[in-house]
């Protein structure tokens, strides 16, 4: 009874083992396990790369509005020297673009609030859809 069960054709039939199909079943669940590990890695890798771009883009647009403000800072000055150097005294050219400023901060806040608020919204639209 030690020799395997021959078949007709005189060939040995394999025997199965019931230790197989849980060490098969262990492989499976390892390599699925894996699997999704590996998956859960790199999508934590493209979101940290996406999240990297973002801040990216952030901080340049920080850096370039402070770059803008200086440069609008120093132009309303120099209009400001310049009306006043027009008018002959210093204070009048100040108050000039302060009035000029109130004037606009009126507009937009008393008669056309959301003329501003649509300017914004189609400019960000615009900047989204240009960057995709």
């Amino acid at each position: 009874m030690g020799s395997p069960p021959v078949k007709k054709s005189g060939t040995a039939v394999p025997t199965r083992t019931r230790s197989s199909i849980p060490k098969m079943l262990d492989n499976t669940v390892t390599s699925t396990y894996e699997d999704v590990v590996s998956i859960v890695d790199a999508k934590i890798e493209l979101v940290k790369l996406d999240l990297t771009k973002k801040i990216s883009v952030v901080a340049a647009i920080v850096i370039l509005a402070l770059v803008l403000l200086i440069a609008i800072a120093y132009l309303i000055t120099t209009v400001a020297l310049l009306l006043g150097e027009i008018t002959g005294h210093l204070f009048i050219g100040y108050l000039l673009v302060s009035l000029i400023f109130l004037g606009c901060f009126v507009f937009f806040a008393k008669f056309r609030p959301e003329l501003l608020q649509n300017l914004i919204q189609k400019t960000l639209l615009s900047a989204h859809d240009y960057k995709q």
